[in-house]
């Protein structure tokens, strides 16, 4: 008679004979005998490793569909080469939030087109040890991890990354002599920036920053907090805009997204005429999100950019909400920062030594810098 196990019916089957034994699972071998080659010429077909001609590779293939092969078995690889085939990318922020920033979703392309060559997949992970998913740094199956957004919280990471023996990749950030680094040289394409700025006259000029990584609100910072900034990226594009404009006004965003850039520019350009502040001739953003936001704020303000107010950007990416502008702006290799993290990865996971590789920037003049406004 049927059994009862907690809710769910068992049905039992009284002898073994009555049950009805799974299908082999097609192996290499059974697609070689039937195509009529050696297992050696099977297995290349599927891995690429070798060419063989078009014909033995179409026999090949025929038979693997005809026998419901679908290729090797990833458990089987992962048995013999002691490696899983997946590297961590590790992010600061929810996933939601992350692919909103047109500069990680370039860098991402970029990585996993350089770790395709691999035949490795990407496990996306905000490590999270005090929260609910279970799928950790601590316990992930993966082979290498990259650090895609370098900040307090993604630091922390380095220690797991290190008790565990596993190859790191560093975005933009310092994770010590043992991690290969991928950097920006941003400083000539930012002095280009001050240069072009001071040329047209401006010295009043205003900084909106990446989060410190401090836990600040967003809103103006003293120098104190500018002593303590923990962000490698916000700090080095800070002290980039202050060696040419060292009194510039200063305020903290909470992200790179436009209605950030929006509130900021509302901070800065919203100012009574005799009021204890003077608004800006020029406003400087550390993202594009973050400028196209500020160049919202202006019009919502009834001010004309560059007319009344230049502003300019970091990323050179493509953004909504600029209208006819083209955003003046350093430019970074996004995609390209993806692919050399992806090849720093295929460099260790074969045992070569971590190397670092330093990617330029370049500045572009847009439409949204013009001549300083007369007080």
């Amino acid at each position: 008679m049927p059994q009862k196990g907690r809710g769910i019916l068992l049905s039992m089957s009284t002898t073994e004979t009555n049950r009805t034994p799974a299908p082999r699972r097609a192996t290499i071998a059974d697609v070689a005998r039937a195509a009529g080659v050696s297992g050696s010429t099977a297995s290349v077909v599927f891995s690429g490793k070798t060419k063989v001609s078009d014909a033995t590779r179409q026999r090949v293939l025929d038979a693997a569909a005809e026998l419901g092969y679908a290729g090797p078995d990833p458990r089987a690889a992962s048995l013999r080469t002691g490696r899983s085939g997946i590297v961590a990318v590790v992010l600061e922020e929810h996933l939601r939030t992350a692919f909103l920033d047109p500069v990680k979703t370039a860098t991402m392309d970029g990585l996993t087109d350089a770790l395709a060559t691999l035949g490795s997949g990407v496990l996306l992970l905000r490590h999270d040890p005090g929260g609910e998913n279970p799928v950790t740094l601590d316990t992930a199956p993966v082979d290498a991890v990259v650090l895609l957004s370098c900040t307090p919280r993604t630091y922390e990471s380095l220690d797991v990354i290190r008790a565990r023996g596993l190859p790191v990749v560093v975005i933009e950030g310092d994770g010590g002599a043992d991690a290969a680094h991928v950097e920006l040289d941003s400083d000539e394409a930012s002095a280009q920036l001050n240069t072009h700025l001071r040329d047209l006259g401006h010295e009043d000029v205003a900084i909106v920053t990446l989060p410190f990584g401090l836990d600040l609100e967003r809103g103006f910072v003293t120098e104190e907090q500018i002593a303590r900034i923990r962000v490698e990226i916000t700090a080095r594009r800070l002290r980039d805009v202050r060696q040419a404009f060292p009194d510039a006004q200063v305020v903290q965003s909470e992200g790179s997204f436009i209605d950030e850039g929006v509130l900021a520019g509302r901070l800065l350009l919203d100012v009574p005429e005799d009021g204890p502040r003077r608004r800006p001739t020029a406003i400087i953003a550390q993202s594009d999100l973050l400028a196209a936001g500020v160049v919202r704020a202006a019009e919502e303000l009834g001010l004309r950019v560059p007319e009344d107010v230049s502003v300019t950007g970091f990323d050179g990416v493509e953004v909504d909400g600029l209208g006819g502008h083209v955003l003046t702006t350093v430019v970074q290799p996004s995609a390209e920062k993806g692919r050399a993290a992806g090849a720093a990865v295929a460099r260790m996971l074969r045992g070569e030594p971590a190397s670092s590789q330093l990617l330029n920037c370049t500045f572009r003049i847009g439409t949204t810098t013009g001549p300083a406004a007369r007080s």
